[in-house]
């Protein structure tokens, strides 16, 4: 039994690493639009039943536009996607990545309530990158903690 659920944790801790690693990649697939091209798609959705995809759209482009958090934000997915597939880093790439599993999750609550299979996924994602940290919670619990006397 005990192998078994060790199995099923390598395989959780390899998807969601698979998943972080494909996610970052593709941040580096599209140029980033320029910001008239954003005013632009933004002035297209203006109308009153498309609020939800304005805010989507402002949202993203707003972090495309920075200049720099985007691509920070695929580098580290990434790269807190890679310590995952090692098992000596794997805790470390859970607890790296817990932030942002979080946004994404966040991100799918409050700006897409109505996709629920989306919301679901990202949930997983989420609930899978607790269970990575939890797992290996003892091992490392005593670099987290600090004793007071």
């Amino acid at each position: 039994m005990n192998k078994t659920i060790n199995i099923i944790f390598i395989i959780l801790r390899i998807g969601l690493g698979g998943m972080m690693v494909y996610g970052g990649i593709q941040k580096f697939q599209k140029p980033i639009p320029t910001p008239l091209e954003v005013v632009d798609k933004a002035l297209k959705l203006q109308d009153p039943g498309q609020e939800n995809t304005l805010q989507k759209v402002l949202y993203i482009n707003g972090m495309k536009q920075t200049g720099y958090f985007w691509e920070v934000l695929g580098i580290c997915e990434v790269l807190f996607g890679l310590f995952l597939f090692f098992q000596g880093s794997g805790f470390i790439g859970a607890l790296f990545l817990l932030p942002i599993t979080l946004h994404i999750f966040l991100f799918h609550l409050f700006l897409e309530p109505d996709e629920i299979g989306e919301l679901a996924i990202t949930g997983g994602y989420f609930l899978i990158n607790i269970a990575l940290i939890f797992k290996e919670f003892n091992i490392y619990k005593n670099l987290l903690w600090i004793k007071v006397l």
